[in-house]
């Protein structure tokens, strides 16, 4: 009934969008800042207030300045206010600008798929609408308030819908008037006029290639997915939830902002991908005509994917100490301690982990050295579900000792039952060594203090490059209260580039992030990593926001930690590149 509201909606050209009454289903955007805000997050306010904004929309332009009034007013009262911004010609970067030169204040969500646009039925920018958390329901829906009119405007107003709107929320009371008549800029939503060609979307052809290149390889059987992919009817009956992760960004599991960087591990999908299955699943995940890919699959059982690579099986298999996993609860990070047991120095080309129960392994992270003195071991590898490691960038290898002792960073996630696991590490060699040698260089501030109730402490630490050097990956890494990283680089020259930002971090995928070109760094350059923490009652994931919180190893206290995979320069790339590098270099 809704999705035939929303097709009259369209041709009708309505001036009504959202409505009194309707619940709006929680999503997360990222703002104008490329700051990550999830709906529901913001549940201890007492009422969320959107306008809907658009570049250029002269209503848009005057009713933000009396918006902005409102939240100075009542922000401090419990009234939460942002802006969307559903717009198709806007870009993030237009955005920004307008904001700048509008002195906007309030976060600008982007919808840049325009799926959340869709679902609340939006129609014209300049818009506002009142959510009250306590049931997620729309109270109030239409203009501001009525001192502006198109070509004209009040000097004052004389009625003021929002306003009232909220002094009857923040009362308890009914809300009076719950809509009117919104003015602003025409939207245009095209999905809006393919209700009918989205029935039309392709099980067979569209939607089962998107799951089995995006999905099947951690929702298979034995694979870290609480459910396998295996026909169309477990993904009609998981439809439902399969939305619900998409509009929230919890599936696929990719944290880093699209606008930064380029990487080669990205399990992002493409804005047509995630469009193209919202779409489907609202359309009530039609079957369709031709036969199941998902049922004929035939999955993988090679125990080593780079076998295929490197044309053998490890040259070497570590065992990891045996764990026992309990059925539920939160299971703190295990460092697991091992003897090399590999009695030759080696020159590794490439590593790779065989879970012994894929289902409870979330991640790992390895090191090794001679003693446990973090700042002195060397990183060597690391784990995460959906993730294969491939042979080390090409003509570059570790070169791993005999006489060391390998730490194991291990991170289980209880699953409903007992099991053990025993992981596997398998090691491939190289027969000469490389022309480079990978280091790993790390970041630990172990200064963190992250005050009780603060909802956004930011902490940083830095690393000054000796040598001019090839950065390949990153590894941002905190605990339950990490809400976002930022990476950057200061040249030597003065100017800053930022290498990674990931506004929304999620403390259940330590993700490493790996250059799709390797990042020439000249010597003296600085890293930069920023680490931002929620240790406020918002945060869901918090064990205890009353207490101050300092570095420790427990999954309850908190870490400012970051793992770089570089390699330094030749004379010969030194001189290649000169002119950039001196370019960088002088102030």
């Amino acid at each position: 009934m809704k999705r035939l509201v929303l097709f009259l909606n369209f041709f009708c050209l309505s001036t009504y969008a959202v409505t009194p009454g309707e619940t709006v289903e929680n999503f997360r955007l990222e703002d104008h800042k490329r700051d990550s805000h999830e709906l529901y997050y913001y549940r201890e306010s007492k009422a969320i207030a959107f306008m809907v904004q658009g570049n250029g929309c002269p209503i848009a332009r005057n009713a933000a300045v009396d918006y902005h009034k409102l939240k100075d007013q009542y922000e401090s009262k419990g009234i939460k206010f942002l802006m969307i911004n559903s717009n198709l010609q806007d870009s993030v970067k237009s955005i920004r600008d307008e904001a700048q030169e509008y002195e906007y204040e309030i976060p600008i969500l982007k919808d840049e798929t325009q799926l959340v646009g869709e679902s609340l039925l939006l129609t014209r920018t300049g818009e506002v609408f009142l959510i009250d958390t306590s049931d997620w329901k729309i109270v109030y829906s239409g203009a501001l308030n009525d001192r502006l009119t198109y070509e004209n405007q009040k000097e004052v107003a004389t009625k003021f819908f929002l306003e009232d709107a909220i002094k009857n929320t923040l009362a308890g009371k009914e809300v009076e008037v719950k809509q009117t008549e919104a003015l602003g800029c025409l939207m245009n939503f095209p999905e809006q006029r393919n209700l009918q060609k989205h029935t039309k979307i392709s099980y067979s052809d569209e939607i089962a290639p998107i799951l089995i290149s995006n999905c099947v390889g951690c929702h298979r059987k034995g694979g870290i997915g609480p459910w396998a992919m295996t026909d169309y009817k477990m993904i009609q009956g998981f439809s439902p939830m399969i939305r619900e992760v998409l509009r929230t960004k919890r599936m696929p599991p990719w944290h880093a902002d699209s606008e930064v960087g380029h990487f080669s591990n990205d399990r992002s999908l493409t804005e047509k991908e995630f469009k193209t299955l919202v779409h489907w699943i609202e359309a009530g995940s039609p079957r369709g005509k031709g036969e199941d890919p998902l049922a004929k699959l035939q999955v993988s059982e090679t125990k080593w994917a780079n076998e295929q690579i490197f044309g053998r099986p490890p040259d070497y298999v570590v065992n990891l100490p045996k764990v026992e996993i309990p059925s539920s609860g939160v299971i703190d990070y295990k460092y697991l301690t091992k003897k090399n047991p590999i009695t030759e120095d080696i020159w590794v080309g490439g590593v790779e982990y065989s879970p012994g129960d894929s289902q409870v392994l979330h991640h790992i992270i390895t090191s090794f050295g001679k003693n446990l003195n973090r700042r002195e071991m060397e990183g060597f590898s690391g784990y995460a579900p959906g993730i294969t490691n491939g042979p080390f960038p090409d003509n570059t290898g570790i070169f791993l000792p005999k006489d060391v002792t390998f730490l194991f960073q291990m991170h289980y996630t209880a699953v409903g039952r007992k099991t053990s696991d025993q992981t596997q590490m398998g090691i491939w060699t190289l027969d000469e060594p490389p022309k480079y040698d990978l280091e790993s260089i790390t970041m630990i501030n172990t200064r963190i203090k992250i005050p009780a109730n603060s909802n956004n402490h930011v902490e940083r630490d830095t690393h000054k490059l000796k040598e001019d050097a090839w950065l390949y990956s990153m590894l941002p890494h905190a605990h339950y209260r990490g809400k976002s990283m930022r990476i950057y680089v200061v040249y030597p020259n003065g100017t800053r580039e930022v290498l990674l930002n990931v506004p929304n971090y999620d403390f259940n995928w330590q993700t490493d992030y790996s250059l799709d070109e390797p990042k020439l760094l000249p010597k003296d350059s600085i890293l930069v990593q920023i680490n931002m923490w929620d240790n406020s009652s918002s945060n869901k994931s918090n064990p205890n926001p009353n207490r101050d919180v300092y570095w420790g190893e427990q999954s309850f206290d908190e870490m400012l930690f970051g793992n770089y995979l570089i390699r330094y320069a030749s004379a010969e790339e030194v001189e290649e590149n000169k002119e950039k590098l001196s370019l960088l270099s002088k102030r």
